[in-house]
């Protein structure tokens, strides 16, 4: 089941490329901005709650989503970008074993626990 779903975030990572190949942005944007999603980590410094609540917003897939189709429908290719770094970012993750986080440490994912138990 692991290997499968690896496969879907690398196909829905692929999708974020094919999507972003569609704008009418250079590729060094893509590559710069793939990180950004985890400046969401920057709530840790608060506390692990806060941590937690940035983290899940900026990787959450939803809302990768919504922002990409606002764009679409305003037809503002800023927002479709944001969507599409949120959506690539989100998957490129989660093919690693990073998830949406727990409250109660940075460690606890909806995907299980990661590094050293």
């Amino acid at each position: 089941m692991e290997k499968l779903l690896k496969l879907e975030e690398l196909a829905m990572f692929i999708l974020g490329i094919i999507v972003f190949s569609q704008q009418p942005f250079s590729w060094w944007w893509f590559l710069v901005l793939i990180l950004l999603p985890d400046l969401g980590m920057l709530g840790y410094l608060i506390n692990s709650k806060v941590g937690a609540l940035t983290y899940n917003i900026c990787h959450h897939k939803g809302l990768a989503l919504c922002l990409y189709f606002i764009g679409v429908y305003l037809e503002m290719p800023i927002w479709q970008l944001i969507g599409i770094i949120i959506l690539s970012h989100a998957s490129l993750d989660r093919i690693f074993g990073y998830g949406l986080k727990f409250e109660d440490a940075f460690n606890h994912t909806h995907l299980g626990k990661i590094g050293k138990n």
